[in-house]
This record gives structure tokens, C-alpha cells and sequence, in this order.
């Protein structure tokens, strides 16, 4: 902090104290350090943790002061680039942040100068020595001279007439000197670094002294004419020793130089130099990060950040890293402790803290921590850090050495001999551990530990010897049994193996049953590794001698097994606690993006599968001799493996929550969760693998004498398939889950598509829905494997197909949204098909999707589509009557497309039910041409009246003059009505016929038609209710002509069967004198349109358009 350094003699009165930084002396903390054994906390950041380091490091870049270092990047827009790769941010939230750190308040800049020392500055005194102390400042908003000889003449006082008083420091006076040394720092504030500069002048003090104290420091001639030339000056006036002059503009961030001292006359050009250091920081940073957080805690979370990021790239590329950043991470890093303004040690403390933590997770080179290591060492004083820091310092160096004496006791499997740079990793580990444990603040923070030595001695503890040992003979046994043994062989018909294998496995067997009789039970973690790895030896030694001869007897090492019994729940624990840190390392360390473009699933995907395999490996190391035994050790493998499975589901779901948090683009979540889906479905084809992996057939070979028929394969696929359920439901929830994203917007546009106003064609007004499924679709296709993407899908189709039919039944009246929603159906069914890439045609077409079908095509037809479709089936349920119920009638009709006349002669009718009270009917026929639109000058024909005749003969004839096109249309028809005639009330209806006109003779082929067939019609009644034809129709309240129409029919339907409760008027079926173009009972056409017009009297609303029913 800032102290007021005065003269001893002295001071201007209006000098303002100097902000000063002072070194204070060490002093040994009293508090004790906690002996505890501290667990290293997590490197991973929480989702708010990292927005804010995120914030802070894109605070740095903006606010960045100073000329780069060499080396260093000097482009922003690439620092920014790497922070957003670092951090894994997606474009629109790195913009979001970026506006957000520029809307902050800039910090208070300020510049940092340390005033170290001078040499061979001027002798002032008659002593021919100075009094130096030194004046200095910043000057904000002038220009600094330059070398050219226009510049800015230099001022002897510039510091006192150019820089107000109050902004101006200084430092102490250093008496009788050329060489003075202060060491003093000062904290200089300026607003813009672009019209600043540092101004520093030396000055020698002058005392007021008498002329005999003067005379009596002469020393020579030189201090004569000093004292000569002082009396003409002003007493106590100071002597100018030169200055220092800089632009801020021009500095790096971090300066450290000698600087000339210039003259303000050319006199004593040569005034000695000056020792300055400079460091551009900041204050009062607007970040939360730096508001709420030690500098040094912030700083420490962002190199743990960026080192992680640098190892997984190198990772990814399939390198190891080296322990260099990249240009990118080294200048943010710089950057940031020099604008917090930390020191070299926490900067050190920080880096090993960081590098120590990763090295335990992540894989580089273990001499990466030696530069940390030296660092600390060389300028440790404990007394600078806080209790919370030498307790998290303690918790690393315990930490680590726990971990590398972990490595150290698998050190045959860490460090193979197969992988050529094993011993040299080796060896910088233990180096690694030496220096650590050489350390003061090691010796300081953990004193209670063992030296290294002895830790290590216990780690390769007897047990492990006696593997090595196993091993080293299992090399000489397979020397001798490849090379030495058939020299003696083929020599003497020696076998000199089985001599050295006989005598060498008694001395194994003493030894290793010595060992695990001492080592007892419990057996610890470990010393269970140990037992493991002795254990595989001896199954490897036994190998070489699978078949022992009679000559051999009992061998020492048979059953050998049975002495490692007590290791075994230690070995399935170690393996599943091995197997758990792993999997929950993996996915921590997950950023949830996909591998590839071929491989979808992510890090922890393969992380988790190379596990697996590690403990089937385990389990064929293992290979347990006793039957039931490995048994049971298998249905452990397989419990504790499913059981990783489920423990990897939750997992992984809540990294996805964890990394989602706070995301505000839906898109990067789903892609999330589309890596989630494919991570579990590459974990269910792993789990599928486990029968082939643990060789369940072979076991089962092995364990039928001792277990009941079918209890391995109940057991172990029971477990199996329970894990198997288990991923298949929480990858159904994850579909389920994406497809009920996509479903909002399906939804919407769908509700879109309906709305849009009418001028806009049918294509155009579904276009919107088509493209939104065409980029979600294509985005689900790429970021999920394919069996995830179809029963997405799957899903998607049937909600398409249910929005849709519950927006045709909304709009059931509206041929235009109808016709719309049709089209958007047939352009589905092609885009979820996907020429045969989607969904297969039978997926597509389920039952909804068929009734959606047929009632969009009634729906989306006109009108008068629709009075021919009616027509139609009306035609279909005529072809397929076959009783005569309600009676029937014989017609033959042709067509002569000559005359252009259809030609109809009604024969007969028979079997008519009795509907007058009498037991008979009086019955007539009317004829007449349907749809009505189709033939509008076409008025209805009747036969003449037969009195109480149920089997009336007609033999009339009728003929209609027509082209033929009409009579070729879908649904045109001749409608055979026979009525039982009323003299006092309405007719009653006996029945329908329907005689189709496209498949009459004359209308089938060009030839004029020559006998014309008879033809019987089966009498039907129309339908009372339930007619969808007529049900869409006479929704259409404003569509005049399906108003009719609907009516008629009903009528019709009221007139079948029983008093009618309204029925058509006897004038509509009044026999006509003539008319059109034929003859037999027709009336006159006047006397026909004189009749409709009756009718239309009586039933004012049955006609529109010209149309008459």
C-alpha cells in the first residue's frame, strides 16, 4: 500500500503521498498447518462457474494494454476464436457475451513502476557524490519528444511544471551516492494509454550547509569549483541529475530495462542510467469473476481450463502433449496475471496446482510439473500465502503422491517394456516425485509424511518381488523349453524342462503360500493388485506345463488357486471401483459432441466400452478353476457391468443438464441430447456383447455337473436382459423427449398452415412446415445413429398424423384448409418415406393415417365432387347387394351415340313390398339422371301408376337426350325410384336402384349397340344417418347446392319405410304428357318445366344455379 516517504531535511508542503508498495519482512505463521489428508478438489467448473471464467477471460482480451511480447498473438478476433473453442461456446452466445462485456465499465488502467536502482549518475556535492531521490508521474493528453530536432524541447523540471502536484510521487533520498538503490514501487493512474507517458526526474538534494562544512568534504579541484558554482545559485535550491521519458503507448505489459538518464543540456551528456520496471494492470475489473473471487483463484481456474482444452486437442489429434501452450493460451494467460497484477508466485503455485490436478485425469508427460516444482521452491516463504491455500497446496502434494506411488505399485503394466518410452516416463515420474518430496514447502506442509524411500519400499512390498520373481522364471522356463530342452533332447532324451520345471515349482510354491498366508484377511486394495498380479504369474507358470506325466506325481503348485480365495471380493471391488472412477472421469471430462461424422457418439462412449473390455479381460485373467466359484465370480462381472451401465445413464443425463444449463440456443441442447441417445445405444450394443465376452457357452460347459439345468442361463441373461430394459427405456425417454421438441413446431405450423388466408395456393401455404421438418429432420439424421432416428420418426409420424386429423376435423367445412391439409399429408408421407431411407410404407401407413386419408379426400373435394362420390358409392353398395328384400327391377338401356339419346326401357318391377293398408301398393317408377349438375336440362321421367300390383309390368320407354361425356363421368347414373302412389298423401318409397351410365352399351366402345341385355336391379333404401358424404355436405352451411342436396336425400331416407315425417311433393312426381326427345307416356317439355316450377314453390330452397332436384 501507499506510504508517505518524506525527506529528512525537507519536502515540498503540497507533495501528495505516494501510492507505494513496500516489501514487508516474513514472519512464521503461528497458526499450525491441518495434518488432514485433503482431497484435491475437482477441476471441472460448474455451468455458472464457467460463464463467468468465460466472461473474465473475454474481459481480458477486450482490455488488453501494452505492445505484445514476442511470440505472442496480436490479433483479438484470434484470442477470441480460441476462447470460444476453449470453452466450448456456441457463435451465438460467444456474440451474446462479447456485447455484454462491452457493455461492462472499463477497469481503472494503471501503470505499475518500480524505481529499482541508477548507476554512475553525476556527483552534485563538493564531495563529488549526490543526494539522489527521484520526481515521478504520468502526464495525460501531450505529446512526448521525439529524437527529431523539431521536437518538444526538453524541460529541466518537467515533472514539477508539467504534472500537478498532487499526481506527482516520490522516492526516498539516498544519501552520498553515484549508485543509489530504492526499490520502491508506485501505482500511477491514466485514463487513455494512447496520449499518456511516464515522466521520471532525478534530483540531487541540497542542504543548507556552512562554507567550513563544505571545505571540509574537498577532496580535490573539482569540489572546489562545485562550491564556487553553488554560491552563485539559490540556497537549498536542488541539483537536476537528468530524467526518463515514455511513451505508454510504446511499453509491453510487462517492462523490465536500464534507461539513460538524458540532460537537459548538453554539458554532462552522459548522466548514468536508471533501473526501472513496468507492468500495465488494472483496478476495480467490472467482471463478477473479479468482483467476488481471489485474483489468484480466478487465474488458477482459467489456466485449468485452457490446459485442459490444450491436452484434449492433442489428445484428439492423437499426440501427446508436450507441456508448451499454444501462442493462444500463453498470451491470455499473460494477459490475465499481468492485468490482476500477480505475482511470479502464484502464478507458479497456480500452474502446479492445475498441472497436478490434470495429470491425474488427463495423460501428458509427467515432466511437465517439474518447472512448477522449481518455481515454488525457489521462492517459497510460506508467510505469503493464506491457511486456505497451504491447505489446498497440501492437498495437491498429497495427492499426487499418492497417485504416482499408485502408478509405481502397477509400474509392470503402466511402464510395459513393450512400449519403448516406458522406462524414460518412468523415470521423470519418480523425479517428479523427488523433487516434490524434497521440497521446504513440502518438508513445511506435510511433515507428517513418510520419506519417499520407504513409501515407495512399501509399495513394491514382498508380494510383488515374489510376482517378479515368478516372472523372471517364467522367462528362463520358456527359453528352456523353446531352445535348451531339445538340445538335450534330441542328444541324450533328456527333459531337462520338466527336471527344471519340477524343482523350480516347489520354490515358487513355498514362497507365494508363505506370502498369502502372511497376508491374511481382509485383503487390502493394495495388496490385493499385488496378489492379482502374482496370481496371473503363477497361472502362466502352470501353463507351460498343462500336461504332467504319471512320473511327476502331485505337483506343489496344484490347486494353487485356492490360496488366493480370500483376494477375491478385493479383486471384483477393485475392479468395479476402477471401473466406476473411469466411467465418471470420461464423463466429466465429455463435452457431448459427436466423435465424427460417421461416429455420432462421444469421448465417454469409447471411454466406457474400453472399460468393459478391461474387465472382461479381467475376467479372463481371472479364469477361476472351481466351476461354481467362477460361477458366481461371473454373475459378479455381470451384475457389477450392468450395473456400470445404469450408473452411466445417470451420468451422462445430468452432464447433459449440467452443460445445458443457462444455454439459451434449443438447438445445442438437442444436439446434447442427440449425443446422449447414441452414447446409450453404443452402451446397449457393448452390453449385448457380454455373453460372447465372458464365454457364457464355455462356462456353461464347465458348471453343468454342479448347477441345476438352466440356472446359468436363467441367472446371468436375466441380468442381462433387466440391463438391457433398462437402456432401451432411457433411450426411448431421450427420443420421446427430442420428439416432443420437434412436436411444438410441428403443431405450430400445422396451425399455420389452416390459417393462412386464401390467396395463398395450397403449395406455397405448406411450404413453411416443410421446411422446418426438412432441417430438423436432416439435423436428427446426422446427429443420431440410425436406429434412434427412426423410432424418432416413428414418433414424429404418428404426432404429425394425430395434429393433422385433429385439424381436418376442425376444419371440416373448409375445402380450401381440407385441400391444404391434404397436400401437406401426401408431401409428408414422401418426406418421412424419404425414398425408402425413413420410414418403410407399412410404418407409414397405420390406421389414423388411412381414416386421415379418406376423410381429407371427402373433405377437400367440392361440392359437387362430393354428389358424385355419393353417386358412387351409392353405385358400389348396388353392385354389391345381391338380396331382394325390398323387391327389384328389370331395365335395358343403351346409348346411341348417333342420335346422341340414352335409351332406357323400364320392363318390369317384382317382389315390391306392400305399403298401402290394403296389403298391396300402387306403384310407379321415376327416372331420373344423376348428379343433377351433370345433366341440369334433364327433367325427371315416371312410368304410369299400377293399381295394387306388386309385380307391376311397365314396358315403357324413355329416352334422354345427351352427349355422351357426362354419362362417362365417375358417378353418373340413371336413379330408378319406385314409389307406391298416394291419392291422398305423399308417395311412399319402395325403393332405389342405381343403373351406373359409363358401363352401358354404346358408351364402351365405338360400335352402335346391338341387343341390349336386361339388366336386374335389387331395390335398396338409403341410409337414415351416418352417411359421411352427406354429413360433410351439409356441414358446408354456406354452400347452397350441398344444402339441397343433403335435404333431398334425408327426405328421401324419411319417405323409406313408414309414415314419412316430411316427404317430396306429388307434383315432383306427377306423370308427364312428353317432353325432350322421346315418346311413350312423356309430356310436353312446357308442361315438365311448368311442374319443377310447382315444385319449387313447394320446396323454395331446393334449387341454386339452375340445378332442379
Amino acid at each position: 500500500m501507499a506510504t508517505l516517504l518524506s525527506r529528512p531535511q525537507r519536502r515540498p508542503p503540497l507533495l501528495r503521498q505516494a501510492i507505494k508498495i513496500r516489501r514487508r519482512r516474513v514472519r512464521d505463521p503461528q497458526d499450525p498447518i491441518p495434518q488432514k489428508e485433503i482431497e484435491p478438489p475437482s477441476h471441472q467448473l460448474s455451468p455458472e462457474e464457467r460463464t463467468l471464467l468465460y466472461e473474465e477471460a473475454v474481459y481480458t482480451v477486450l482490455h488488453r494494454l501494452g505492445q505484445p511480447e514476442p511470440n505472442h498473438v496480436i490479433e483479438a478476433s484470434e484470442l477470441l476464436r480460441y476462447l470460444q473453442e476453449a470453452f466450448h461456446t456456441e457463435p451465438e452466445e460467444h456474440q451474446r457475451m462479447l456485447q455484454r462485456v462491452r457493455d461492462l465499465q472499463k477497469p481503472i488502467f494503471c501503470l505499475k513502476a518500480t524505481v529499482k536502482q541508477a548507476k554512475g549518475i553525476l556527483g552534485k556535492d563538493v564531495s563529488g557524490f549526490s543526494d539522489p531521490y527521484c520526481l515521478l508521474g504520468i502526464e495525460q493528453g501531450v505529446g512526448v519528444p521525439g529524437d527529431s530536432p523539431g521536437a518538444r524541447r526538453r524541460q529541466k523540471a518537467v515533472v514539477r511544471h508539467t504534472i500537478p502536484e498532487e499526481q506527482t510521487h516520490r522516492t526516498q533520498v539516498i544519501s552520498q551516492t553515484l549508485n543509489p538503490v530504492w526499490d520502491e514501487t508506485f501505482i500511477l493512474e491514466f485514463e487513455d494509454i494512447t496520449n499518456a507517458s511516464f515522466h521520471l526526474d532525478m534530483w540531487d538534494l541540497d542542504t543548507v550547509e556552512s562554507v567550513r562544512q563544505k571545505l571540509g568534504e574537498l577532496t580535490d579541484l573539482h569540489g572546489l569549483r562545485r562550491i564556487f558554482k553553488e554560491a552563485r545559485k539559490d540556497k537549498g535550491q536542488d541539483d537536476f541529475l537528468g530524467n526518463v521519458v515514455l511513451r505508454l503507448q510504446d511499453l509491453r505489459c510487462r517492462e523490465d530495462q536500464w534507461y539513460p538518464l538524458e540532460p537537459c543540456t548538453e554539458t554532462y551528456p552522459d548522466r548514468g542510467q536508471c533501473h526501472l520496471q513496468f507492468q500495465l494492470i488494472h483496478k476495480r475489473r467490472a467482471t463478477a469473476a473479479s468482483r467476488s473471487q481471489p485474483s489468484y483463484t480466478v487465474h488458477l481456474h482459467l489456466l485449468q481450463q485452457l490446459v485442459s482444452h490444450e491436452v484434449t486437442q492433442h489428445q484428439a489429434g492423437s499426440t501427446s502433449w508436450d507441456g508448451s501452450l499454444s501462442p493462444q493460451a500463453a498470451t491470455i494467460l499473460f494477459l490475465h496475471a499481468t492485468q490482476k497484477d500477480l505475482s511470479d508466485f502464484h502464478q507458479s503455485m497456480a500452474q502446479w496446482l492445475a498441472y497436478s490436478r490434470l495429470y491425474q485425469s488427463l495423460e501428458f508427460p509427467s515432466g511437465c510439473l517439474l518447472h512448477p516444482i522449481t518455481s515454488i521452491e525457489y521462492q517459497w516463504i510460506q508467510g505469503r500465502l493464506k491457511a486456505e491455500q497451504r491447505e489446498e497446496l497440501a492437498a495437491s502434494f498429497s495427492s499426487l503422491l499418492a497417485y504416482g506411488l499408485s502408478l509405481i505399485r502397477r509400474f509392470r503394466s503402466v511402464f510395459p517394456l513393450s512400449v519403448s518410452d516406458s522406462p524414460v516416463r518412468l523415470q521423470s515420474l519418480l523425479r517428479v516425485l523427488v523433487q516434490m518430496c524434497k521440497m521446504k514447502a513440502f518438508g513445511e506442509l506435510c511433515p507428517d509424511s513418510a520419506p519417499l524411500s520407504q513409501l515407495v519400499t512399501e509399495a513394491l512390498n514382498p508380494v510383488l518381488t515374489a510376482s517378479f520373481l515368478i516372472q523372471d522364471i517364467v522367462g528362463d522356463l520358456h527359453q528352456c523349453k523353446h531352445t535348451w530342452n531339445k538340445i538335450f533332447q534330441n542328444a541324450l532324451k533328456i527333459d531337462l524342462f520338466s527336471t527344471a520345471f519340477l524343482e523350480l515349482q516347489w520354490l515358487v510354491a513355498k514362497r507365494v503360500k508363505d506370502h498369502t498366508v502372511a497376508v491374511g484377511s481382509p485383503v487390502s486394495p493394495e495388496v490385493g493388485e499385488s496378489l492379482f498380479q502374482l496370481y496371473v504369474s503363477l497361472k502362466e507358470l502352470c501353463q507351460l506345463h498343462a500336461v504332467p506325466s504319471e512320473r511327476d506325481g502331485v505337483l506343489a503348485l496344484d490347486g494353487f488357486h485356492r490360496w488366493f480365495q480370500p483376494a477375491i471380493p478385493s479383486w471384483l471391488q477393485k475392479t468395479y471401483s476402477v471401473a466406476l472412477a473411469r466411467v465418471q472421469r470420461a464423463v466429466q471430462m465429455d463435452q457431448l459432441v459427436p466423435l465424427g461424422e460417421l461416429t455420432k457418439h462421444s469421448t465417454s462412449a469409447v471411454d466406457l466400452s474400453t472399460c468393459f473390455a478391461q474387465i472382461s479381460h479381467t475376467a479372463r485373467q481371472l479364469d477361476w478353476p472351481d466351476p461354481e466359484e467362477a460361477f458366481m465370480i461371473t454373475v459378479k462381472f455381470v451384475e457389477d457391468t450392468c450395473r456400470l451401465a445404469l450408473v452411466y445413464c445417470s451420468l451422462i443425463k445430468a452432464r447433459a443438464r449440467e452443460l445445458s444449463a443457462g444455454q439459451k440456443d434449443q438447438g445445442q441442447a438437442a444436439n446434447m441430447l442427440c449425443v446422449v441417445v447414441n452414447d446409450m445405444e453404443q452402451l446397449r450394443l457393448v452390453i449385448g456383447k457380454l455373453p460372447t465376452q465372458l464365454a457364457w457357452e464355455a462356462l456353461e460347459q464347465r458348471v453343468g455337473a454342479v448347477l441345476e439345468q438352466g440356472q446359468l442361463r436363467n441367472t446371468l441373461h436375466a441380468q442381462l436382459q433387466g440391463a438391457l430394459a433398462g437402456l432401451g427405456h432411457e433411450i426411448r425417454t431421450g427420443v420421446r423427449t427430442l420428439a416432443e421438441q420437434l412436436e411444438v413446431g410441428i403443431a405450430k405450423y400445422i396451425q399455420k398452415l389452416v390459417g393462412v388466408r386464401e390467396s395463398v395456393s395450397p403449395e406455397d401455404a405448406i411450404l413453411p412446415l416443410m421446411k422446418f421438418l426438412e432441417v430438423k429432420l436432416c439435423y436428427m439424421n446426422t446427429n443420431l445413429v440410425q436406429e434412434n432416428f427412426s423410432s424418432l420418426l416413428t414418433l414424429l409420424w404418428t404426432h404429425t398424423v394425430t395434429e393433422l386429423a385433429e385439424a381436418a376435423a376442425s376444419q371440416r367445412s373448409s375445402p380450401l384448409a381440407s385441400s391444404r391439409l391434404k397436400i401437406a399429408l401426401q408431401n409428408l408421407e414422401i418426406c418421412f418415406h424419404a425414398e425408402g431411407c425413413g420410414l418403410l410404407p407399412e410404418a407409414l401407413h397405420t390406421a389414423t393415417f388411412q381414416a386421415l386419408q379418406r376423410d381429407l379426400e371427402l373433405q377437400a373435394a367440392s361440392s359437387r365432387e362430393l354428389i358424385c362420390k355419393y353417386f358412387c358409392s351409392r353405385i358400389q353398395q348396388q353392385a354389391e347387394t345381391t338380396t331382394e328384400e325390398l323387391g327389384a327391377v328389370t331395365v335395358k338401356a343403351s346409348y346411341r351415340a348417333s342420335e346422341q339419346k340414352l335409351r332406357v326401357e323400364l320392363l318390369s318391377a317384382s317382389s315390391l313390398l306392400p305399403l298401402d293398408s290394403n296389403g298391396s301398393s300402387d306403384p310407379f317408377v321415376q327416372l331420373t339422371l344423376e348428379p343433377r349438375h351433370e345433366f341440369p336440362e334433364l327433367a325427371a321421367r315416371e312410368t304410369q301408376k299400377h293399381k295394387k300390383d306388386l309385380h307391376p309390368l311397365f314396358d315403357e320407354t324413355f329416352e334422354f337426350l345427351v352427349s355422351a361425356e357426362p354419362c362417362r363421368k365417375a358417378g353418373a347414373c340413371l336413379l330408378l325410384t319406385v314409389l307406391d302412389h298416394d291419392t291422398l298423401g305423399a308417395d311412399d318409397l319402395e325403393g332405389e336402384a342405381f343403373l351406373p351410365l359409363c358401363d352401358l352399351p354404346g358408351l364402351t366402345g365405338p360400335e352402335e349397340p346391338g341387343e341390349v341385355p336386361q339388366t336386374r336391379l335389387p331395390l335398396t333404401y338409403p341410409a337414415p344417418n351416418g352417411d359421411p358424404i352427406l354429413q360433410l355436405l351439409e356441414s358446408r352451411k354456406g354452400d347452397r347446392e350441398a344444402q339441397v342436396f343433403v335435404r333431398l336425400r334425408r327426405q328421401r331416407a324419411n319417405c323409406s319405410g313408414g309414415p314419412p315425417a316430411i316427404c317430396l311433393p306429388a307434383c315432383l312426381f306427377r306423370p308427364l304428357a312428353g317432353g325432350g326427345g322421346g315418346g311413350g307416356s312423356l309430356g310436353p317439355g312446357l308442361q315438365a318445366q311448368s311442374l319443377l316450377r310447382e315444385g319449387e314453390r313447394t320446396l323454395p330452397n331446393m334449387s341454386w344455379g339452375g340445378v332442379h332436384y
